[in-house]
């Protein structure tokens, strides 16, 4: 996602600095004029504005934490990455000694989002900062909502995910019931995507479980990556996970699997091998 992400800040005429662990995913944003920087400290050192996206909770600390050992007295930092709402207020607080800001924003929307610069992008850390970099975060997405202080970005994207997880896993499970009943999944489709039970989840991946179409958007081990992050935040709330912990139940058998690398509508074929 951060390829076609950064395309459109490039795309705007602003400068862009790049930094991947594998080089060849950002050959198109260097072919259209992007500077290619051996280091994340090396993109710090050069920019007033530093966009992270990465996989884990671990990689958004060894990059952020590398980033604010670089960057600029004033400067900012936006993670993109979907992670942990403690470590967000921790590498806040790191960056407030700088003295910079680092601003925890997450988005959802899948691989179609980023390429349609069409991402909802929910925002945690100072208002004031929120503001000046908006006019960038509005090249990237639709729909951008701040909630509050460091670490309530990441807050928001965990109900996202909870939403996102129970609707996959029931949708997944609808259709396995449609066709042991022997019924046509697709006319089941039909009949109810245009009701109470139609979702986003319904419109975007119905179609491709029924086909066998895993391609990843978003792969299964990112989203087991949310919903542990989640399982922890829950268990320190105090909270029933009910859904949630069903969920990650189920994508964790996909990962043992060996289908950590599939879509996250792939689930339905982890419950199609299980009930052969």
């Amino acid at each position: 996602m951060g390829e076609p992400m950064c395309g459109h800040i490039l795309a705007a005429g602003y400068c862009v600095t790049v930094h991947s662990r594998t080089r060849s995913k950002a050959s198109q944003l260097l072919a259209a004029g992007a500077i290619w920087a051996d280091s994340p400290r090396t993109v710090a050192a050069d920019s007033d504005i530093v966009f992270t996206m990465v996989g884990t909770p671990r990689d958004v600390l060894d990059t952020v934490t590398e980033v604010i050992g670089a960057i600029r007295v004033g400067g900012i930092i936006v993670d993109m990455t979907t992670s942990s709402p403690a470590l967000a207020r921790r590498l806040a607080a790191d960056a407030d000694r700088v003295p910079a800001t680092v601003l925890d924003a997450p988005v959802t929307g899948g691989d179609a989002g980023a390429k349609a610069g069409t991402l909802s992008i929910m925002i945690g850390g100072d208002a004031n900062v929120i503001a000046k970099v908006t006019p960038l975060l509005s090249l990237l997405g639709k729909t951008i909502v701040a909630h509050g202080g460091p670490g309530t970005g990441q807050h928001a994207k965990a109900v996202n995910q909870i939403l996102m997880a129970s609707n996959i896993v029931g949708l997944a499970e609808g259709l396995r019931y449609a066709e042991r009943a022997g019924l046509d999944p697709s006319r089941v489709l039909d009949s109810i995507s245009a009701g109470a039970a139609g979702s986003q989840a319904v419109k975007s991946y119905g179609l491709r479980m029924i086909a066998g179409d895993y391609a990843p958007g978003f792969a299964i081990k990112h989203f087991a990556k949310d919903l542990r992050i989640i399982a922890e935040e829950i268990a320190a709330m105090g909270l029933p996970g009910v859904l949630s912990e069903t969920a990650l139940e189920v994508y964790e058998r996909c990962e043992r699997a060996g289908r950590g690398e599939l879509g996250i509508h792939g689930v339905i074929d982890q419950l199609r091998s299980e009930a052969a």
